[in-house]
């Protein structure tokens, strides 16, 4: 009777309806990282952001797959569809057009912290209702998910190889200095 895992149908439905609003934001993560990909340019970010960015599409593939494979042994059916991916999503694609690698990076960012949340909050409830191979992809994807936004975080810190000549002139002379974050920061 349903898909062969010996979850109520009630439990199979809720977890397989959550499990598809990640794949959904997910997709919408992969489009806007190979947009980021495409367009990386600069003495930085050329090389080795776009090496990262392809980091990210890799495995956000990966954990696309994954998710919606759970959703379909849940006995679901994974949305496939871009528009209503789009509409399903928990995260939004930025405004169209060309926007700087950074804000292309905080951006990523900023969805990257509002996966995890989310991600959270069903592996909590999976926990609730006792479907352990929920939270077992789940605790997965979200220990790599931590670590492509540490990756993100990291490419956005202070300090650069590129640099007008201002450390000439500002008395600092290469020092970096104390940058505290706020404490109620959600980048720490």
């Amino acid at each position: 009777m349903g898909a062969g895992i010996g979850l109520p149908y009630e439990v199979r439905l809720e977890m397989a309806l959550q499990l598809d609003d990640h794949q959904c934001a997910l997709n919408v993560a992969l489009h806007q990282y190979r947009k980021h990909h495409w367009l990386t340019e600069g003495a930085e970010a050329f090389h080795s952001l776009h090496h990262l960015l392809d980091e990210h599409i890799e495995k956000t593939s990966k954990h696309i797959d994954d998710i919606g494979e759970r959703v379909a042994r849940l006995g679901g059916v994974p949305t496939a569809h871009p528009v209503t991916q789009h509409e399903l999503s928990y995260i939004k694609h930025e405004v169209e057009g060309r926007h700087s690698m950074r804000d292309f990076l905080r951006n990523d960012l900023e969805h990257e912290l509002k996966i995890q949340e989310m991600l959270r909050k069903t592996i909590k409830r999976a926990h609730e209702l006792g479907d352990w191979g929920t939270v077992e992809v789940l605790e997965d994807i979200l220990v790599e998910r931590e670590d492509l936004a540490y990756h993100l975080y990291s490419v956005l810190e202070d300090d650069t190889l590129v640099r007008g000549m201002t450390h000439l002139l500002d008395g600092n002379y290469d020092m970096a200095g104390d940058r505290p974050m706020p404490p109620d920061s959600k980048l720490q």
